[in-house]
């Protein structure tokens, strides 16, 4: 756990009320400083994105936050002492598809629905990757590929993590394409295995993905996203290449059950404008970061959509029994 002086600034005694920011109502919170767990490792892309966060809402008015990053068991570490805290304002959650998976694989208990929304701030696409010397010249040669010889493209992912479902969402919207999975750790070995060729394919970052396909250490086929990118003008989206679906990690805040709601409303109130500083707003564009807003309840009624996505395909594999 990355801790740094976190409480240092939280009163000794008695609740302090914060003005209303944006669209948020006063609210009594117990401290001056919120923790906000990041249930992933310093330096990756969520621990990152929220520091940016961070610096934002630490120059406005009202409550601060300070980034504490809990790593282990695939996130689900950080969301169990999230789940655990006590719902008074002074903790907040960074969660993304992760928390579907993590339930769906049998990992954990609880799913996003355990704790109560607070924001959608940002969704990165994920971007079809593959080593250097892969033989195809497009996605759609490798679909061909994994329908005519199914299971022997080998394919990096985290089991049972979103860097998995996102090739079992490609499956199910290509009947017979069967791809073979290798388990990495994390994101960090899955690049080094696609940049020493010993496996063909797997998602890769956009920051990643466009240093190495400059070099030509990695190939970009398709952007699981709804229009291409301004780094790869030249990378079909999966949908133009007539796989109908998108996929990227729809990063978000949450907050402990119980949570009262005027609480809440401060806390969306405060992220809503954060989403708004024009300046963090281009930090996040150059990391290939947009900022994609949604208050609680469209949040919610997002995570449930994408929550019923996972599960069908879950249960088709056996992984998830209803």
């Amino acid at each position: 756990m990355a801790v740094s002086n976190l409480f240092r600034s939280t009163l000794a005694a008695g609740a302090i009320t914060f003005a209303a920011l944006g669209n948020a109502a006063a609210a009594d919170i117990p401290c001056t400083t919120a923790k906000l767990i990041v249930p992933w490792g310093a330096g990756g892309g969520t621990h990152i994105i929220f520091s940016l966060f961070e610096e934002t809402i630490n120059k406005m008015d009202g409550p601060n936050v300070q980034v504490v990053t809990i790593s282990g068991q695939g996130g689900n570490k950080g969301a169990k002492e999230a789940r655990k805290a006590k719902p008074d304002g002074c903790t907040l959650f960074a969660i993304h598809q992760s928390a579907i998976v993590s339930y769906l694989a049998g990992r954990v208990d609880f799913t996003w629905d355990a704790f109560e929304p607070v924001a959608q701030v940002t969704s990165t696409p994920e971007v079809i990757g593959a080593s250097g010397d892969a033989p195809w010249p497009d996605f759609q040669a490798v679909l061909a590929d994994a329908k005519e010889n199914p299971n022997t493209i080998p394919l990096g992912a985290t089991l049972g993590s979103t860097s998995q479902f996102m090739w079992l969402l490609i499956e199910e919207e290509n009947p017979g394409a069967k791809f073979k999975y290798i388990p990495f750790d994390g994101t960090k070995q899955r690049v080094t295995a696609l940049l020493a060729g010993t496996i063909k394919l797997g998602t890769v970052n956009i920051p990643t993905a466009e240093k190495n396909v400059k070099q030509g250490t990695l190939k970009a086929y398709a952007i699981a996203a709804n229009e291409r990118l301004p780094q790869f003008p030249d990378v079909p989206t999966l949908k133009e290449i007539g796989t109908d679906m998108t996929y990227s990690l729809d990063r978000g805040i949450m907050v402990p059950k119980g949570t009262p709601q005027d609480v809440i409303d401060m806390w969306t109130g405060i992220f809503k404008k954060a989403a708004e500083n024009e300046e963090l707003v281009e930090k996040l564009k150059a990391k290939g970061t947009p900022v994609v807003y949604r208050g609680p309840e469209d949040y919610a009624e997002w995570f449930q959509k994408e929550y019923d996505a996972h599960e069908k395909v879950a249960v088709k594999i056996g992984m998830f029994k209803k």
